[in-house]
């Protein structure tokens, strides 16, 4: 999901886990691709590809490449790698194979199966199924590796501010130079492959894959912007959804422009709860009413963009910095406390907490590297699916739509089409209904207060967009919900994934 953050103007869905591979045994039994005489006959090489696994992560994980082809149009002009990781079914009789993508765009996959297998989902699911793990073109180990700007030119890309009015001419121009030397490094670092990492692109990759693990329809569990790339693969092959579930849904019909001012609602919203919740506890760094508290945050925002906060290792919090710290611990109420320290240090002039937070979001290190190229990944998926109009009257009314939006953080969500307005690819094509009409049951599940993929959007795709869509609502903070602290959520899921149980109604968890 995006949103305007300075020259990023991009926020990601979900931190990534650090890859750490360690030998073990070798398995006795490999996935096996099975035969399909509808897939063209131009195709077929890559759906029954039969790939090297060799053992990595914890024991019985076992990690290889998938190949597709670079242009699903032109297969015949190159193709890419994917790095794929599958952990056996804790049972050793596994349902099947079940394929899952944690977010961003931009998110690995990889590391979750080889690392951190026993965080995934539910100890249930893991016994059940084969989880199967991949990094989408672009991304992670997949290629073509995107690379862009060095760690120097990052930092100042997502920290940076300059000495202009915000929105003012010369500042708006500064924004589209930052911009324009990103583009350039991305282009020149990644290569022309960089315009083939589009979702429509994954969604057909991710058919691939669930032919080389021998499945006839696919098992999915998306999370975040993985909801989107499930809910694409449903509308691009029907017939080969077996059961999927879409957690912290995105509606995949929705504008750029109008995902960009809902996700806005959403953490604006996540702020005023966060307020509530502070309100009520005595070391709460607010006090009175929420008026007051938003007020004060908006003071202290808009002090920042001229005068930027030390911090214990030098560097200094700007308004960029201190908006990503802000926005990171929203995700989850178990950040709260983080979110709390920050602002008690911020109103005391230090600004080393909300860094902390700005740089967990980013990942990066204490040294100046960054632990991934999920930035990279994110912006360049992002400007390939969709763009909003970047001319003076159009930016000037969605600026005006998300100012009235969030007194607070809407300041900084505007101008949010210019991330994309110097993409040099154009944005591809995405299916004309998403109505994944003649599929089995799709799962949704919305959590009431998601930040980043806000409730509403969960809503439509199930009970609007989806022929065959039930929802799940979890009334909760946070985002996504499935494999963490409500029983009920998860005995859905794992009942509809191991028993093909279909609740009657929302749970409401």
């Amino acid at each position: 999901m995006k949103s305007p953050l300075k020259a990023t103007r991009l926020i990601a869905s979900i931190m990534v886990l650090a890859l750490s591979l360690a030998g073990c045994a070798p398995s006795s039994v490999e996935p096996t691709p099975t035969a399909d005489p509808s897939i063209p006959s131009q195709y077929q090489e890559f759906y029954a590809q039969q790939v090297d696994w060799s053992p990595c992560g914890t024991k019985e994980t076992f990690c290889g490449d998938v190949v597709v082809p670079v242009d699903w149009a032109n297969p015949q002009d190159g193709t890419l790698k994917l790095a794929v990781a599958y952990h056996k079914a804790d049972s050793g009789k596994p349902l099947g194979s079940l394929i899952f993508n944690p977010g961003g765009p931009g998110s690995s996959a990889v590391p979750w199966i080889t690392d951190s297998i026993d965080q995934l989902g539910t100890a249930q699911l893991r016994k059940n199924y084969n989880m199967v793990g991949f990094d989408p073109r672009g991304v992670g180990s997949s290629e073509p590796t995107v690379k862009c700007l060095n760690p120097k030119d990052t930092d100042r890309f997502l920290y940076g501010t300059a000495d202009f009015e915000l929105g003012s001419a010369a500042d708006l121009k500064d924004t589209r130079d930052q911009l324009a030397k990103f583009v350039a490094a991305c282009l020149k670092n990644t290569g022309p492959n960089l315009g083939y990492i589009d979702t429509v692109s994954s969604a057909k990759d991710l058919d691939v894959i669930r032919a080389v693990f021998g499945d006839q329809q696919i098992n999915y569990l998306g999370f975040s912007y993985g909801t989107q790339l499930g809910a694409t693969y449903a509308a691009l092959f029907p017939e080969r959804v077996g059961r999927m579930v879409l957690d912290g849904a995105i509606n995949p019909t929705l504008s750029d422009a109008d995902q960009s001012l809902f996700q806005l609602v959403g953490f604006d919203q996540a702020l005023k709860n966060f307020l509530a919740n502070c309100l009520q506890s005595a070391d709460c760094p607010f006090t009175g009413s929420m008026e007051t508290a938003l007020s004060r945050i908006q003071k202290f925002l808009r002090g920042l963009e001229n005068s930027p906060l030390p911090t214990e290792s030098g560097r200094e919090l700007t308004v960029w910095a201190a908006i990503t710290g802000l926005i990171m611990p929203l995700y989850s109420q178990s950040y709260w406390p983080y979110l709390s320290q920050g602002f008690a240090e911020g109103f005391a002039g230090d600004g080393t907490t909300l860094m902390a937070l700005a740089d967990s979001y980013n990942e990066r290190a204490e040294d100046g590297s960054y632990g991934s190229n999920l930035m990279e990944a994110n912006i360049s998926i992002s400007c390939l699916d969709a763009r909003s109009p970047s001319d003076a009257k159009s930016m000037a009314a969605q600026n005006a739509r998300v100012l009235e939006a969030s007194p607070v953080l809407g300041r900084y969500w505007q101008f949010g089409a210019l991330a994309c307005e110097q993409w040099p690819f154009e944005v591809v094509p995405h299916p004309d209904d998403y109505s994944a009409s003649g599929s089995k049951t799709i799962m949704v599940v919305g959590t009431t207060g998601d930040p980043a993929t806000p409730y509403a959007q969960a809503v439509e795709l199930a009970n609007e967009v989806l022929e065959n869509g039930v929802l799940v609502t979890f009334n909760g903070e946070g985002h996504t919900a499935y494999g963490q602290e409500s029983k009920c959520v998860n005995d859905a899921v794992d009942n509809y994934f191991i028993k093909n149980l279909v609740p009657s109604q929302d749970p409401d968890c």
